[in-house]
């Protein structure tokens, strides 16, 4: 029975809640860093030959160099819309997958607010990680990303 106690949870499904609590703190660095034009530190997010997979873009986006210049072509959209763009992740959810790896879930929107105007929800979607220790980091070395707009495969 809950004695009123201060409660320290020290792992939930084999993960340690310090390395949680860092997981959650790398996902609100990385909208943060996107959502202000700092391309080359979100990039450095992910590891050097770190993976970005979502259907709203054409092709993959791979390395270092190009993770970089990816959120840079983002940032630079909104502002040519004349918009801010923000990344929401909610529902995170860290899971071990072998020694020094996780695998990370959540849901991500895309809120877009016009300067002077209305916000609009851009788009819906999951993400699935696949998250490395490097060194005393984690960092993502692929996300793959669903959109909930995408038709069913039958």
């Amino acid at each position: 029975m809950f004695s009123g106690e201060n409660i320290l949870m020290t792992d939930y499904r084999g993960v340690a809640a310090g390395d949680v609590a860092a997981i959650h703190q790398l996902y609100a660095l990385q909208s943060h860093l996107i959502d202000s034009g700092r391309q080359r530190d979100w990039a450095a997010t992910f590891t050097t030959d770190g993976e970005f997979h979502s259907p709203s873009y054409p092709e993959p986006v791979v390395g270092s160099s190009d993770l970089e210049a990816f959120a840079g072509r983002f940032y630079s959209g909104a502002e040519a819309a004349d918009e801010v763009h923000r990344h929401v992740i909610t529902n995170l959810l860290v899971e071990t997958a072998v020694e020094a790896e996780l695998t990370v879930r959540g849901y991500l929107q895309i809120v877009a607010t016009k300067r002077g105007g209305d916000t609009r929800l851009v788009r819906m979607t999951t993400i699935t990680d696949r998250v490395i220790r490097v060194g005393d980091e984690w960092k993502i070395a692929r996300r793959i990303v669903s959109r909930d707009d995408a038709p069913r495969n039958p």
